[in-house]
């Protein structure tokens, strides 16, 4: 199975980080300095994978935006002597291929990624939320590549979460196959406690096969009156081997609170002109 384009779901109305992203989407809210869309996107080229599909909102195109040129910015720059910063700035303008898709109403996950249905064509083709991020030695979009290619076979990430964060997630029941990977046996959106089947829960990326859209286009409404991933990829393991691979590394929510502030504290200590100056301040608020 050789994957040659992802989608990026970044349609959402960023409605857990508000009032941030009344005017801003999510999307672009910076970890240190970088747009979140910008890390996921170097995650996917990092992988090997560099045309995108992005699933927008009709008239958010901010998202978009930060991947094209700034001939003012840029001239500005080259005029001050400033290369090293336009090396940053025109860095983000040739990342990848990007391709657009419209979500014109908020009806859930499964029903963004139909919409980039004729973007993908009939071809494998990667999940990304850009909610989620990620660091570890190897990217995670590229640990689910490698599973999905050795068992040409859909893949999700897995992350085992603490009871009490059962309900937020999908959840699967599975089967051992491997190392950190298992087959996927059946799977619930947020379910109660008692009935959870597991504690893995699927994460934000996903390697798929192009057999997913037929049953995003016949899927009814579901958890929350919205067309969920999940219920197709449950009609998906029916009719083939679906994996889920318990990625290595950390996952940052960055549509959380906590999570967006965890980010910035894990990805300020990566930076060797931050780091030391931010331990000595996080030990100033912890010993206060």
């Amino acid at each position: 199975m050789k994957v040659r384009k992802a989608v990026v779901v970044a349609a959402g109305m960023g409605t857990r980080m508000l009032p941030a992203s009344k005017v801003i989407p999510k999307e672009i809210l910076p970890v240190v300095d970088k747009p979140a869309i910008q890390i996921v996107v170097e995650e996917t080229v990092a992988s090997g994978i560099g045309e995108i599909v992005m699933v927008l909102s009709p008239g958010r195109t901010t998202v978009l935006d930060h991947f094209r040129s700034a001939p003012e910015l840029e001239s500005l720059l080259e005029r001050r002597l400033r290369h090293d910063l336009l090396e940053i700035v025109r860095y983000t303008n040739s990342l990848a291929r990007f391709h657009t898709a419209h979500q014109h109403e908020p009806l859930g996950l499964g029903h963004a990624v139909l919409q980039a249905r004729e973007a993908v064509g009939d071809e494998p083709f990667a999940v990304i939320l850009p909610d989620d991020i990620f660091d570890g030695a190897r990217p995670c979009l590229r640990q689910l590549l490698d599973v999905a290619e050795r068992k040409d076979a859909p893949v999700v990430a897995l992350m085992r979460v603490a009871r009490s964060e059962i309900p937020k997630y999908g959840i699967v029941a599975v089967e051992p196959a491997g190392p950190r990977l298992h087959r996927l046996t059946g799977m619930v959106e947020k379910p109660a406690i008692p009935d959870a089947p597991s504690d893995l829960a699927i994460m934000g990326r996903y390697v798929l096969t192009p057999d997913i859209f037929p049953l995003l286009a016949e899927g009814k409404p579901g958890a929350g009156g919205e067309i969920q991933l999940t219920d197709a990829l449950m009609a998906l393991s029916e009719r083939r081997a679906l994996y889920g691979c318990e990625f290595e590394g950390v996952r940052y929510d960055l549509g959380d609170r906590l999570g967006f502030l965890e980010a910035q504290i894990g990805f300020g200590l990566k930076r060797p002109e931050l780091a030391d100056r931010l331990r000595a301040y996080l030990k100033t608020v912890l010993s206060s």
